[in-house]
Parts: structure tokens; C-alpha cells; sequence
């Protein structure tokens, strides 16, 4: 994914990792992104998977896959459970720009 994001470059969002991983596991994902892509999305913490769960997007102890976009309020505005990040990138950067472009209209 890390690879990729310029894709989304033209979104007018922030965007975000999160994982239920702590603090000190996502800086040490977040600096080996950084070397070896030049860049990484920042992390956001969530151990109990609250705003995952505010997705819809709870699995169990864990998270599926995917996206998804909040407004200014923290109202999630659509969410997608998507596996596909590596093998069918463009795929998924089309869904999230229909999505997001299906918003203006």
C-alpha cells in the first residue's frame, strides 16, 4: 500500500493506519515503512478497537481490512471491508475515489 499512496493524492482527506497495536509497535512499523518507502500514512492506536467498531469494521479481537472516511464530527460517511491492498491496488484506489467523489454530488 505504502508504495502506492500518491494514488491518492488528489483526496482532500487525512488519512490514517489504525491498528490495535501500541504506540511503540506503530513507531517502529511507521520508521521501517518510512526507510524503505520514503514515506508511511501515521498510526492511530485503538487496543479496543473502538473506532473500528465505529467503522463496523470488528472481526472478533481483531480488525478486517479496509476503509473508510469520517466527516469533520467523527460521523463515519461510508466503509468498505476490503482485502486487496497489494495484488488489486488499483481496484481498491478507484472504489475509495467513487466513494469519495459520490459524496460531492
Amino acid at each position: 500500500m505504502n508504495e502506492n499512496l500518491d494514488q491518492l493524492k488528489d483526496l482532500d482527506v487525512n488519512m490514517y493506519i489504525i491498528s490495535k497495536d501500541t504506540p511503540e509497535q506503530q513507531r517502529e512499523l511507521y520508521d521501517a515503512l518510512a526507510r524503505e518507502y520514503g514515506k508511511s500514512l501515521p498510526f492511530i492506536s485503538d487496543p479496543d478497537l473502538k473506532m473500528v467498531e465505529r467503522f463496523d469494521m470488528k472481526n472478533g479481537d481483531v480488525a478486517y481490512r479496509g476503509y473508510g472516511l469520517l466527516d469533520e464530527k467523527g460521523n463515519v460517511i461510508f466503509h468498505t471491508v476490503n482485502d486487496h491492498w497489494g495484488e488489486q491496488f488499483d481496484q481498491t484506489v478507484k472504489e475509495i475515489k467513487d466513494e469519495y467523489h459520490s459524496l460531492s454530488q
